[in-house]
């Protein structure tokens, strides 16, 4: 949960990421990547299009989460 807002990866809400912070007790959950990427969708087909929307949206909260973790390290410094 990158801002510890509640919020969750991308806005999306709590329980919609991967368990990896501090409210998933850092342990990760479910069968690691794939199988919908958490959002629901199981093993629909997804068109290149929407598979590119999607990765971009996982790269956002990717990247939103690094910036959370260096601001925490420089924090700790």
């Amino acid at each position: 949960m990158p801002k510890f807002d509640g919020t969750g990866p991308g806005g999306q809400g709590p329980q919609t990421g991967r368990g990896m912070g501090p409210c998933g007790g850092g342990m990760g959950c479910g069968n690691g990547w794939g199988g919908g990427l958490g959002r629901g969708m199981g093993r629909r087909f997804f068109t290149r299009q929407e598979e590119s929307a999607m990765l971009e949206d996982e790269l956002k909260a990717l990247e939103e989460e690094v910036k959370a973790v260096r601001e925490r390290l420089s924090e700790l410094k």
